[in-house]
């Protein structure tokens, strides 16, 4: 058991038989009254964000996951199969659990793999990946005044707005976060 002023960034409660990870916190002392916590919390399984505002002092139970490094090996049947880098274990997980990694998942790429005694919760992806652009509009000198953008697929699916400057076959680094294009690496 924790008390809310164990609260961190990235730690995980058990509420309601659900697991939630805590994106931010903020201790409030107002002026008249008790304390309180107010926080912002992500839904492990389902990625569902709430705000909850808990009493200063109050118990909650915290759980551990483990973070794990594994490398993506290839989808199969509504599963994404995924090799555990220190057993070589293959585990397989539900797609479900990838709608917003899926655009990025590419063959080879290690992500990590979050594991709790019930079994893989989830996967985050690395902050950045290098991905070769497949198709996109030819860029045309002299369109805009300023820079503009365009459209363009990458070898994992993912749409990524790009310079006028980046053509077909060139390798780019994407932050999987924001869905930005940050520099050509090729």
């Amino acid at each position: 058991m924790a008390t809310t002023a164990d609260f961190r960034n990235g730690m995980v409660l058990r509420l309601d038989g659900e697991l939630w990870q805590i994106v931010h916190f903020q201790h409030v002392k107002p002026g008249k009254g008790g304390a309180f916590v107010r926080t912002k919390l992500k839904k492990v399984t389902t990625g569902q964000v709430v705000d909850r505002t808990f009493r200063a002092g109050e118990k909650v139970e915290d759980v551990r996951l483990e973070r794990r490094p594994m490398q993506y090996l290839y989808s199969s049947d509504h599963h994404a199969y995924f090799m555990d880098l220190e057993t070589y274990e293959q585990h397989p997980v539900s797609e479900d659990l990838l709608t917003e990694q899926q655009p990025y998942l590419k063959e080879n790429i290690v992500c990590d793999v979050l594991v709790h005694s019930e079994g893989i919760l989830g996967v985050e992806l690395p902050k950045f990946i290098e991905a070769e652009v497949v198709d996109t509009e030819p860029g045309v000198r002299g369109d805009t005044a300023t820079g503009g953008t365009k459209p363009a697929r990458l070898e994992t699916g993912a749409v990524v707005q790009v310079p006028l400057f980046v053509d077909r076959g060139e390798v780019i680094r994407v932050d999987t976060r924001t869905n930005e294009y940050l520099e050509r690496v090729s």
